[in-house]
């Protein structure tokens, strides 16, 4: 299940999670430090009006996101841990449910209108929203089917979701209410991304498929990209809006040229499970990582001005 554990907040800087560690990696210096390690008792050291003060035994990590100095996991049984990397200690600690299949299966971190708020897509068949500013509960969603995966619009405006059923859904993200289906895969979904335009997004699927999508006519998908070897599990934009990389479960990186109509594609290829893909806010890094006992390490690959990609 392993797919976004892996985030750069720049081209030298890069986040990744290594057993019930996260760590940071410089690659200007080559080195690696521990950030926060969940192996043993987690209590926060902020209180905040109105939340009880969580703490959390050997969090078993299921995903992360890192931006703007925050850095928020996600566990298997529900848990939200949030740490502000500019000062000490567990900023926050929540637990979204109790409910026995509780996986966070993705968190993201937006910022809009000056405000970071942060999205947790849960097993649960639940979707959360916070204010991370006061730590608070903003929004609470539910589905007919676990949810594996949110992405929030450019404008704020749209919700796509996609989890356990062969059909996604652009929701309201105010208030949930659904204002178009997404049909034409084949199997569950585990990836979604907005292009910045905020005009088209991307869904990847178990069967294979990553699709292209434009709000204007959402009655079918307007490409479909194929895989090699099994499920799109991890989709992400450039910050200008010129690539798109999808990561397969294991081996399988492809980056797509956008301006070509995904026409132009490179194909990265190599041995291990992917825990996760992040391109540098300036664009000009991508880094993978290789979840593997043999071959575990983190990629980068840098961007060639000159390539015809």
């Amino acid at each position: 299940m392993l797919r976004n554990l892996v985030w750069a907040t720049t081209k030298h800087d890069v986040y990744f999670m290594s057993n019930f560690s996260i760590n940071h990696w410089s690659s200007l210096t080559s080195t690696r430090t521990e950030v926060l390690n969940l192996s043993g008792h987690v209590v926060p050291s902020e209180k905040h009006p109105g939340r009880l003060l969580e703490e959390f035994q050997q969090t078993q990590v299921s995903t992360l996101a890192v931006k703007d100095k925050l850095l928020v996991v996600g566990g298997f049984q529900g848990e939200l841990i949030c740490n502000h990397l500019d000062q000490p200690g567990i900023s926050y600690c929540y637990k979204t449910t109790d409910d026995y299949n509780a996986i966070t299966n993705a968190i993201e971190i937006y910022s809009t209108l000056g405000a970071v708020h942060l999205t947790a897509s849960n097993n649960d068949c639940g979707f959360w929203g916070f204010d991370m500013e006061k730590f608070q509960l903003t929004k609470h969603f539910r589905f007919p089917w676990p949810v594996n995966h949110t992405s929030l619009s450019p404008d704020g405006r749209l919700l796509v979701i996609v989890g356990d059923n062969p059909d996604g859904l652009v929701v309201d993200s105010q208030t949930g209410q659904t204002v178009m289906p997404l049909c034409g895969h084949l199997d569950f979904s585990f990836a979604s991304a907005w292009h910045p335009d905020g005009m088209t997004f991307a869904t990847g699927n178990q069967d294979k498929t990553c699709r292209i999508w434009d709000v204007r006519n959402l009655s079918k998908s307007v490409a479909v990209l194929k895989g090699n070897l099994g499920a799109i599990r991890s989709i992400r934009y450039t910050s200008d809006g010129g690539y798109m990389a999808m990561a397969e479960a294991a081996d399988f990186v492809h980056v797509y040229n956008v301006k070509s109509g995904y026409k132009m594609e490179q194909e990265v290829d190599f041995f291990g499970e992917i825990s996760g893909i992040s391109f540098s806010p300036d664009t000009e890094a991508l880094f993978i990582g290789v979840w593997d006992h043999t071959y575990g390490s983190l990629l980068e690959y840098g961007r060639c001005w000159n390539s015809t990609l």
